[in-house]
């Protein structure tokens, strides 16, 4: 049973046994009515504790329980009435990560102690809610209406000090202290009248602070949830009863809407992404604890800032003295803005920066577990240093290449020990970003994958297993998203217009449309790798293939680094460039291209995103990725797609897969498809046709064999 009462002496323990986190399935919600119960017809008892096994206090509710038609929170609730209303004290021990409907119940209970190290927090906003079971009516009488706000709108949590001083837990111990520390508590609480959270009166300016909720909501109006927490915020101003009503209310309709289903789905996906095929439970995984990086350029070194601040020794090799002293500067600085930004405290960044050491000699890196090269993004570069390190690398140790588009399988044959190799496709600014994209060879080793996987965790990235292919799964699909944008270009469409319709919340509400990415990024970046894609062959032979990005190159129109690119820029700030509309001029005459008359906004939309979606479904096909969920992962984790749409295989759905190919179809007509850009993926054609969704696709014999081999 998920939920057990004992008795010590005369205190009762509630104790939850759900692992791995606790979370409040309705398995959990009906054992805990059953122990109130219980405790309630007990005269005997003079207290109870709340007290959860294994690694954490409860860390929440179980989420897959969410899409239930039938799922309601009032089972829950109505149980924490009941523990607030029983006339003999109810202490919560805390520890680990007490989230959500955990901290909801902690707060029901008349007293609270925390292990030290323990986070308490409501993150209900990164699902698209508020708080559904008193949060935002408790918290506020508790600890504030600030605080309340500051928790409830941020969904970060905050330390068992903090909480302390807020007046959320009465007592902080030692972890091995918190049975003491709650008997103590019961005794002090049986000493004077019981504080109720429901009866207490709201500290703090509740008009103040509602009207800061009402003003970031109207700045952010396609999040309803900011607009709800405004609203129950105002609510709990009132009598408890009334403002669980309105919270209650308000929980019902952001469950129901798009924007929670949407989160809701990355959330789930994020997990889903770390079950692989050919990764059976039990995999071994190897030890890493030093780790090598070769190439410290800007990737290389963000790359080594990851480790280091994992509190992770790193070993930091270049080709030449210069290079090294002026990788070793650019992560001086870097540590610098950390202090600078109230990341780290200069002690902290000390010792981080103590943990890295630079040399030019390779064979340094001979006895770390993991070297990761980053070095240029050359095809015949990237082999010499793959042989270079399987002779220099201890056996056993991995070796992983940092790449967005080169072929895993040819470097891993070139090291001479391919089992040990796999990619590690780091996103700019690689110490920010959280993806990483993780790509199997075909003879990667199941233990190899499954050591990245876990060490991604370690440095707190968000990963998701690709296949082997030019560009992967994110690369890939941002590719014909540039091809569009630069084909609507050609045709007279301006850079900034497709921006703002891409940028607007009203149709996708990117962080950046795709000419002030390439700009961000370096147009000579992406160009290079466009340019020997399709001098190797593999690329599409295509005279008009992606020409403005290759013609930008030759012309040092390469974005933000050299103040010229699709924008010109004075500092950060972005204007039109006359010289680019100069050239794109040039080429539309040079190459007989109309100019057409001014798309809308929905073409613009439509022909980014809809070929984004059939590529998708030709990754799926091939089983480059394993599931839809994975691909909605990698964009939003790692390219700006708001979470808020669930990625562009949940919003593929949204809209309707058959609108889409019907789409598809109708460019394939009109704007011709001797190219063969606009035939519609089988995969797609099915599902759409069935009636069936893509960002719930899982992979089935494709992806099987593109698994790692047993």
């Amino acid at each position: 049973m998920p939920v057990t009462l004992h008795r010590e002496g005369v205190i009762a323990v509630i104790l939850i046994d759900q692992p791995p986190v606790n979370a409040l399935s309705a398995s959990v919600v009906a054992g805990l009515a059953r122990a109130v119960e219980e405790v309630e017809a007990d005269p005997a008892l003079r207290g109870v504790i709340l007290r959860c096994a294994a690694r954490t206090f409860v860390a929440g509710g179980d989420i897959t329980e969410f899409a239930d038609p039938r799922f309601s929170a009032a089972p829950f609730n109505a149980v924490l009435d009941r523990i607030e209303a029983l006339d003999i004290p109810v202490v919560a021990e805390l520890f680990g990560t007490t989230l959500g409907g955990g901290l909801e119940l902690a707060m029901a209970a008349h007293g609270r102690v925390a292990a030290a190290g323990t986070r308490l927090g409501l993150p209900e906003i990164t699902l698209g809610l508020i708080p559904g079971s008193h949060g935002t009516q408790r918290l506020p009488r508790i600890a504030g209406v600030e605080r309340a706000y500051e928790m409830i709108s941020s969904g970060k949590p905050i330390a068992a000090a903090e909480a302390l001083a807020a007046g959320l837990v009465d007592r902080v111990a030692p972890a091995g202290d918190l049975a003491a520390a709650s008997a103590a508590l019961i005794a002090d609480l049986r000493a004077a009248p019981l504080p109720r959270a429901g009866l207490k009166a709201v500290a703090g300016d509740i008009p103040a602070t509602v009207a800061r909720a009402q003003a970031e909501a109207a700045r952010r109006p396609w999040l309803p949830a900011l607009a709800a927490i405004a609203t129950a915020l105002a609510a709990a101003g009132g009598d408890f009863a009334t403002g669980k009503a309105v919270e209650a209310r308000l929980f019902r309709e952001l469950m129901a809407g798009a924007v929670s289903r949407a989160q809701r789905h990355l959330f789930l996906a994020e997990r889903a992404a770390q079950r692989i095929p050919g990764l059976p439970p039990g995999t071994p995984v190897r030890t890493v604890e030093q780790v090598g990086i070769l190439g410290i350029g800007t990737m290389g070194a963000g790359i080594a800032m990851n480790f280091a601040l994992a509190g992770m020794p790193v070993r930091l090799v270049e080709t030449t003295a210069e290079a090294l002293e002026r990788g070793m500067a650019r992560l001086d600085t870097t540590f610098a803005q950390l202090v600078k930004r109230g990341r780290l405290t200069e002690a902290q960044a000390a010792e981080r920066r103590a943990l890295m050491t630079g040399s030019t000699d390779l064979s340094t890196l001979s006895q770390v577990d993991i070297v990761v090269e980053a070095v240029f993004e050359d095809m015949a570069l990237k082999l010499d240093v793959a042989a270079r390190l399987g002779a220099a690398c201890k056996p056993g140790a991995i070796i992983a290449t940092n790449t967005s588009t080169l072929d895993i399988d040819e470097i891993a044959t070139a090291s001479g020990r391919p089992a040990d190799v796999l990619g590690t496709h780091f996103f700019s600014p690689a110490h920010i970003m959280r993806l990483l994209e993780i790509v199997r060879g075909r003879q990667t080793a199941p233990e190899v994958l499954q050591t990245v996987l876990r060490l991604a965790r370690r440095i707190g990235k968000t990963a998701v297993v690709s296949g082997v292919c030019y560009g992967f799964i994110g690369n890939r699909m941002a590719e014909v998203y540039m091809r569009e944008s630069e084909a609507m270009q050609l045709q007279g469409t301006s850079p900034q217009r497709i921006d703002a319709v891409i940028e607007s919340p009203e149709w996708l509400g990117m962080a950046m449309g795709p000419s002030r990415m390439l700009d961000m990024a370096g147009v000579d970046v992406g160009a290079r790798t466009v340019i020997e894609w399709i001098k190797s062959g593999e690329g599409p032979q295509d005279p008009l293939y992606r020409i403005i990005a290759r013609t930008m190159f030759t012309e040092g129109l390469h974005g933000q680094k050299t103040g010229q690119g699709y924008y010109r820029y004075a500092g950060r700030d972005a204007s039109a460039n006359p010289a680019h509309a100069a050239m794109v001029g040039r080429l539309r005459a040079a190459h007989g291209i109309a100019e057409s008359p001014m798309l809308d906004d929905r073409e613009i939309f439509e022909r980014l995103l809809f070929p984004m979606v059939n590529e998708a479904a030709r990754i799926l096909e091939e089983g480059i990725a394993f599931r839809g969920g994975d691909i909605d992962v990698v964009w939003t984790a790692g390219y700006g797609f708001p979470a808020w749409r669930g990625g562009p295989l949940f919003l593929a759905d949204a809209i309707g897969l058959a609108r889409i190919v019907e789409r598809l179809d109708h460019y394939a007509r009109s704007l011709g498809n001797g190219r063969g850009y606009w035939t519609v993926a089988p995969l797609l054609r099915e599902l759409a046709a069935g009636g069936r969704r893509i960002s719930d696709w899982q992979g089935g014999a494709a992806a099987e064999r593109a698994a790692p081999a047993a």
